[in-house]
């Protein structure tokens, strides 16, 4: 069917309109919103508020727990992708190449947890890390490494790293199957010239399967930072509150401290501004940093 100019641009509308006019409302106006109480000194519940001009980021410059909640954040930024994508990277290899039978089940069990709020995960892993009753305490006593146990969210040198494992876990299944999904496109003749050449199975998966998934495992790696930076703050919200002694604050969770517990919106506003240049200039450094040439099948 032959479409006028102006009926392209009417179906263009149709598309578009709705679609830009929710990215307004849960996108752009939360962004410029955030952006606008950073100047002023507010509670976020009374009617007056004061405009500050910039005291709020002096304010966020001479926060002495600012450098802590980037450092938190970004090691567990680390930490994830580190662990995620090495796990996720041999699941899925294991289940893609060792024609494993029960591969279908395996794959439900671990994208199991990826159905599962996080704030369930948190509670979940807040009772196996507890001291008296908890799985990890438990296991290490059985195995006569009494000596081992902590109470490790109570622990101020163990409780950030005590994080990590309930994040790595949580994760891994989307991931998985992402990377399930690149292999599975990569044709057989491309293994099969490989062990014509004489290439082992870590020569194949070296220059042959990494090369070839290499989209998917940018994506999944900028994914896993921007989620990270974005929204670790409700695990460490359920598990911890930021303690013992602010040393799991990451900078989510220390701005909805001061927004919503102290009462200080114009702060946490303030701290929100600095989450969004952070993550940006994080993933613009990832961006670059991941450049690959394409390689083609």
């Amino acid at each position: 069917m032959v479409q006028s100019k102006k009926q392209k641009y009417l179906f263009l509308a149709f598309c578009l309109i709705p679609t830009f006019i929710m990215f307004s409302i849960f996108t752009l106006y939360p962004l410029f919103s955030g952006l606008y109480y950073s100047f002023f000194e507010w509670s976020g519940a009374s009617q007056t508020r004061e405009f500050v001009g910039f005291d709020n980021y002096t304010r966020l410059f001479n926060d002495d727990i600012i450098p802590a909640t980037i450092w938190h954040d970004y090691f567990l930024v680390i930490t994830k992708v580190v662990g995620i994508m090495i796990m996720a990277l041999f699941i899925a290899v294991a289940l893609t190449q060792l024609k494993i039978k029960e591969a279908p089940f395996y794959r439900i069990i671990f994208f199991f947890p990826n159905i599962m709020s996080v704030v369930v995960i948190g509670i979940l892993w807040t009772f196996i890390y507890n001291p008296n009753l908890g799985l990890v305490n438990s296991g290490l006593e059985m195995i006569g490494l009494e000596e081992w146990t902590r109470p490790w969210l109570g622990s101020e040198r163990w409780a950030l790293p005590s994080l990590v494992l309930p994040s790595i876990w949580a994760g891994i299944g989307l991931f998985m199957l992402l990377l399930m999904g690149g292999i599975a496109n990569i044709s057989k003749s491309n293994y099969e010239a490989a062990r014509i050449d004489g290439a082992n199975e870590w020569q194949q998966f070296w220059h042959v399967t990494l090369p070839l998934i290499w989209p998917q495992i940018k994506i999944s790696i900028l994914y896993i930072v921007i989620t990270t930076l974005n929204g670790s703050f409700i695990i460490v919200q359920v598990m911890t509150g930021g303690g013992p002694n602010n040393s799991t604050h990451v900078m989510g969770s220390y701005l909805y401290q001061q927004a919503f517990n102290q009462y200080n919106f114009g702060y946490g506003a303030t701290i929100g501004v600095m989450i969004l240049v952070i993550s940006l200039i994080t993933i613009i450094i990832l961006q670059f940093l991941l450049k690959r040439e394409k390689v083609e099948y």
